[in-house]
């Protein structure tokens, strides 16, 4: 069953046009993940509805990546950015402070030391 929430769309009047749901997305993205053989997991529950996901690069080096998802409103488009690259102990502060903040993000860690998060495959952004 295709879970969808409604967000506005000003092109069509205020119509509320359908989306994925959060947890849509996320149970998609570790299901993809898991068909690559790259591990991940859930590291924070967000609201399933409409929380926003930050997706953790873990490469097992000591290093890690964050991304985020970004709305590129000149091109209508949204991409998948690295808001930090730095020592894993830098970034779990990183996001500790956003849940700090926004007790509905998710956050999800991938963990490759070949760096694979598969972000930039069509169907992600």
């Amino acid at each position: 069953m295709l879970q969808v929430c409604a967000s506005p769309d000003p092109n069509r009047g205020g119509l509320d046009m359908p989306r994925l749901t959060s947890r849509f997305w996320v149970d998609a993205y570790l299901a993809r993940l898991r068909l690559g053989d790259v591990p991940a997991f859930v590291v924070a529950h967000g609201d399933d509805t409409a929380g926003s996901v930050l997706v953790k690069l873990n490469t097992l080096d000591g290093q890690a990546q964050l991304f985020q998802r970004n709305y590129y409103l000149l091109e209508d488009r949204q991409q998948w950015d690295v808001t930090l690259s730095d020592a894993e102990a830098a970034v779990d502060a990183a996001v500790a402070r956003q849940r700090a903040v926004d007790p509905d993000l998710w956050v999800v860690e991938v963990e490759d030391r070949n760096g694979r998060h598969l972000l930039d495959e069509p169907g992600f952004a």
